[in-house]
């Protein structure tokens, strides 16, 4: 590891940084409408990206800091168990296309802005909707705080910010700067700014792993060599190997198909989508999309190179970073950096709006001001997202980081209790709203129960995803066992309700709205004034 700072570095992460900075104040000014104080504008971008655009900002948006920091940080601790999160990548894909194009539909014909937007309509439950809505900004703020960590990380591996001292000021500065940044130019220019960045972001990533994949074998002697050395620590550690030990195999093959089905769940995975500009549009990006699979199996990588080159750190989520400091000359180890930073300012953003968005739409607007003007709308999402923002920085300046993480593997757990409703709502309106609410309760109150139980190392509960019952063994995911539990009972509790003739709540969608492009006749004159003025 090298003393004090790397001033080479730290000065191209600065330029990299301040040019996306300028971009995302001028991206204010980009494609903007004649109104632009909507939800519509600020939050989905007018709903007028592109494939190109869209395919940036979704990469930009699913494929994190965290990501670049974490997956082959799992790799380099755990062995080929971290490699999860490429087999749930690609199963996530073909999964999306059936769906995700109805969703779009859907939403662009009635002017659903969130998830909960839908879910309201469809089954005619402001409860449900609630309940979709506070699960989605739970789950998107520990997410968040990751991002800050990343940022933290790679600081850290520069000699700024972190480290040793002892005032809390002068340690957390560039962090705080970072944050301020990216709050001020998330409020001015709403979805635009991540949108714009995200072409650089992307554009550095695929440059960083395609020298890395290449550079740093060359190295340290081939990827023979590579994982010679991670087999070999693997084995002395008892952590399993190349290969998922035949005990966890099961564990892995749940996580995987569990974190499959969360994905599209998030809300910031919804509003990149419902930013597109049609159908096709999202269509094309479920089949290109893969193109970051690809990416991210070269990233995992990482890991069994940080290994082969002796990197040493207590905190694992620093190998990666220090593998860059320790393998790269120093000016492209700020490329390197600076792919990391700006990796975690366009999901960071998009985080923010989408949970600004879910708050605005389906507490403020349906329980607080239900006559609350799109204007209004606008403002109370802006200031929000400025709250999200502040509750993260602060989860993470005092907080011990693995509490984040911990909290955000419980985010999955919770937002796949949201599938039913959603997914299930996309295909079919035979499940009860009621039905569906019940199911989400208990979802939710198994898998967090379930998850509490938990250790890790490091801390007491909430520390992984994977249970075993004692007497019975593996169970696999938590997250995907509630999911299970969830169906079961929804299913279960529509039969009962339907017995009992209970209420249906009333459909405000028809089976033609999930097929219908922008083009369509009748689309845009069915949308509410606000959505229309901002959809043309």
């Amino acid at each position: 590891m090298k003393d004090g700072v790397n001033g080479v570095a730290l000065g191209v992460f600065v330029f990299f940084f301040l040019a996306v900075t300028v971009m995302g104040f001028l991206a204010a000014r980009w494609r903007r409408a004649a109104d632009e104080h909507t939800l519509d504008e600020w939050g989905l971008g007018g709903r007028s990206f592109g494939t190109w655009v869209t395919w940036f900002l979704l990469g930009g948006d699913l494929y994190t800091a965290y990501t670049f920091v974490a997956v082959p940080a799992a790799i380099y601790a755990a062995g080929a168990a971290g490699f999860f999160a490429v087999p749930y990548t690609i199963l996530v894909y073909p999964l999306i296309f059936t769906f995700l194009p109805r969703l779009w539909s859907v939403s662009h014909r009635h002017g659903y802005v969130t998830t909960s937007d839908f879910v309201r309509g469809r089954f005619g439950s402001k409860g449900l909707s609630l309940a979709v809505a506070v699960t989605g900004i739970l789950a998107t703020m520990p997410y968040i705080a990751l991002q800050l960590v990343g940022i933290q990380a790679v600081l850290d591996v520069m000699g700024v910010g972190g480290g040793d001292s002892t005032n809390w000021f002068v340690k957390d500065l560039p962090l705080l700067i970072a944050f301020g940044v990216l709050a001020a130019y998330t409020y001015s220019s709403g979805l635009r700014a991540p949108a714009l960045i995200a072409f650089v972001k992307d554009t550095l990533i695929y440059i960083v792993i395609a020298v890395a994949v290449i550079y740093i074998p060359i190295k340290l002697g081939g990827f023979d060599e590579i994982f010679k050395a991670a087999s070999a620590k693997y084995t002395a550690a008892g952590a399993g190997g190349l290969v998922p030990a035949e005990a966890g195999q099961w564990t892995y093959a749940t996580l995987a198909l569990g974190s499959a089905l969360a994905l599209f769940m998030y809300p910031h995975s919804v509003t990149a989508t419902l930013s597109g500009r049609s159908r096709e549009v999202i269509r094309r990006n479920t089949t290109i999309l893969p193109l970051y699979s690809l990416m991210l199996g070269l990233l995992a990588l990482l890991g069994f190179m940080a290994i082969a080159a002796g990197v040493k750190v207590t905190n694992g989520q620093l190998a990666i970073p220090q593998l860059f400091e320790n393998m790269f000359p120093d000016w492209f180890a700020g490329v390197a950096f600076a792919a990391i930073g700006i990796g975690a300012l366009v999901p960071a953003a998009i985080m923010s709006i989408a949970a600004a968005n879910l708050f605005t739409r389906n507490i403020y607007k349906d329980f607080i001001n239900p006559a609350a003007t799109p204007r209004q709308e606008t403002k109370v999402s802006k200031l929000v997202s400025l709250l999200v923002k502040v509750g993260a920085l602060v989860f993470v300046l005092t907080m011990d980081k693995t509490v984040a993480i911990n909290f955000q593997l419980l985010g999955g757990i919770w937002i796949l209790q949201t599938f039913p409703s959603l997914v299930g709502g996309l295909f079919t309106r035979w499940f009860h709203r009621w039905a569906l609410l019940g199911g989400w309760a208990v979802g939710m109150l198994y898998g967090t129960i379930a998850a509490y139980g938990v250790a890790s190392p490091t801390q007491k509960h909430f520390g992984g995803s994977s249970k075993e019952i004692p007497g019975i063994g593996e169970i696999g995911y938590i997250g995907l066992t509630a999911f299970v539990l969830n169906v079961a009972v929804a299913v279960v509790l529509t039969f009962a309700l339907r017995a009992f003739k209970a209420p249906e709540g009333v459909d405000e969608t028809s089976p033609g709205d999930y097929t219908a492009d922008a083009g369509d006749p009748g689309v845009e004159t069915e949308l509410p004034p606000a959505t229309a003025e901002a959809s043309h």
